[in-house]
């Protein structure tokens, strides 16, 4: 089922899903188990243009929306790479829109017709371990110094922060105290290595995403020039604010793709293994789950496709990217429990991918808000209720 894509986006959905066919579960498999940075299937990536799929054409891109970036996004995950695969790739699509939206014509030259070729890569700096989930509290500092500005802090769980040439960073440029919840802070578009003077990068050990690394990074005096700010100074946040929605587009978008891979597996799997000289497909303890899965995941689809196409046509998408990010997070998890059980034992065994599928898939019902976080949105926004923190 197309759900109504019309023949561009079809298309789109051909050429991924070719591109994603030269890396398999193997290749996914060994770079997880290595901890290795796929950098064939990133510059396979590159040189399909695929990096400035939402950059305007101007710089160098393709100039799509949200719709067409998520369902880049869905093809991938569902192609075996599940979310080391978006991670490695994510960046590109949707970390550079504060910078299209906000910012100046010099900066855009500057950066976007590289980012959009895939000649360098990105990473984000917003998330900060004494902060969580409350942005309003990040401590990095960006302190003006004639023509630069001076960044000191610490940022966490910044991905591909080994690899990233550029970085989207968020600092405060006036006391949280001096301004109000939300202002005082300010968003840069920069120049970024992790062996640069003023510099420190330690990847974090984590479950999943073996092929994509997370980082936290401590800045010290590192010097940012005042021209690679994005717009106005102590707007950063609003600005992140303004594309929080397409974000939990694009996580909906990984989450489907990967349970939609789990459950494709999980029936491949029952309709070969003979367990009492039947195959276990044939048992409804077996059938009904997968089968309620792949239900889950279609509707869970179908909101996510709703909220781009509100996205896209600048109509107010809180309330389904929410819904979708929901969703989607939470039946994809459950499908690829399911995928392990209907393996068995073998579904613990990595060569069958499912214990993967199964650990990557967990980060979505944490990152980039939390599930709980998201419910108190619905609750208060949706709902009418009161806040309830």
């Amino acid at each position: 089922m197309e759900l109504s894509y019309d023949d561009e986006q079809r298309l789109i959905r051909s050429q991924i899903r070719e591109l994603c066919g030269e890396f398999g579960d193997e290749y996914w498999r060994e770079r997880d188990r290595r901890h290795e940075y796929p950098t064939e299937f990133f510059e396979a990536f590159a040189d399909g243009g695929w990096c400035g799929i939402t950059i305007p054409t101007e710089y160098g891109g393709q100039g799509y929306g949200v719709t067409e970036a998520a369902l880049v996004q869905q093809e991938i995950a569902r192609s075996g790479a599940a979310m080391a695969g978006t991670s490695v790739t994510s960046h590109h699509v949707f970390s550079v829109a504060p910078l299209v939206e906000y910012g100046d014509e010099a900066h855009k030259r500057r950066y976007l017709p590289a980012v959009a070729d895939g000649a360098v890569q990105v990473c984000t700096g917003v998330t900060e371990p004494n902060a969580g989930l409350d942005t309003s509290r990040i401590e990095t500092t960006a302190e003006r110094d004639g023509e630069e500005y001076v960044i000191d802090g610490q940022k966490i769980w910044t991905s591909k922060a080994q690899e990233a040439d550029l970085i989207m960073l968020l600092a405060r440029t006036t006391p949280r105290a001096e301004s109000d919840r939300f202002g005082g802070l300010t968003l840069f578009f920069t120049e970024f290595g992790a062996d640069g003077e003023g510099i420190e990068v330690s990847e974090i050990p984590k479950a999943g995403r073996g092929a994509s690394d997370s980082n936290e990074v401590w800045f010290d005096g590192y010097r940012v020039p005042a021209a690679d700010r994005i717009g106005e100074e102590g707007k950063g946040f609003r600005y992140l604010l303004s594309f929080a929605n397409s974000e939990r587009i694009s996580l909906a978008a990984c989450s489907v793709g990967t349970g939609q891979r789990a459950i494709e597996k999980a029936a491949s799997y029952a309709g070969e293994r003979v367990v009492f000289d039947s195959p276990i497909g044939s048992y409804q303890a077996i059938q009904h789950p997968l089968a309620d899965s792949w239900s889950k995941l279609e509707a869970a689809e179908l909101t996510m496709r709703k909220a781009a196409t509100l996205y896209d046509a600048g109509e107010d998408a809180g309330a389904a990217a929410n819904a979708a990010k929901l969703r989607a997070s939470e039946d994809a998890l459950e499908a690829c429990e399911r995928a392990v059980r209907v393996h068995g034992g073998m579904g613990y065994a990595k060569e069958y991918d499912v214990e993967r599928y199964w650990r990557e898939t967990m980060i979505n019902v944490l990152a980039p808000v939390s599930n709980e976080m998201v419910k108190n949105y619905i609750g208060q926004h949706v709902l009418g209720m009161p806040r309830s923190y």
